[in-house]
């Protein structure tokens, strides 16, 4: 699908990479149910309204953490690698790029001065958040 790339290692998704060009109309959701981020991309015409609506207390039991970057400004360097450091794949990601990194490890390489926003799970972990490899 254009502007929609999965990378996939030994039949598991390690991240999707959103492209700004993504314009499917309508609600896209691109991650598999158990995700515990969810990626979608919502193109709606002018005058579209979306319901008043909240969501449900839902208990959830997370065990790995998944983060989107959305890249407001500037230009990054993705590399995304295995638990153990193997790198699978590179990219660039542009001013309305998102990527969701599933699993395995990843880095990231400022090009030019950036702007991005992270959403991960909560509460942060501190020093127990993160393995450096």
């Amino acid at each position: 699908m254009k502007g929609l790339t999965e990378i996939v290692r030994d039949g598991e998704i390690y991240a999707i990479v959103l492209r700004k060009e993504y314009d499917k109309p309508g609600p896209s959701f691109f991650t598999p149910g158990e995700f515990s981020q969810q990626l979608g991309m919502l193109v709606h015409p002018k005058g579209k309204e979306v319901k008043r609506h909240r969501h449900k207390l839902v208990k959830r039991e997370i065990f790995r953490t998944q983060e989107v970057l959305l890249l407001l400004e500037g230009r990054v360097r993705v590399d995304i690698c295995t638990d153990e450091g193997e790198k699978i794949k590179t990219f660039i990601l542009r001013p309305g790029d998102a990527v969701l990194l599933a699993r395995g490890g990843h880095s990231v390489k400022v090009l030019e001065h950036s702007k991005m926003i992270e959403v991960k799970q909560g509460p942060y972990a501190g020093a127990d958040d993160k393995e450096f490899f």
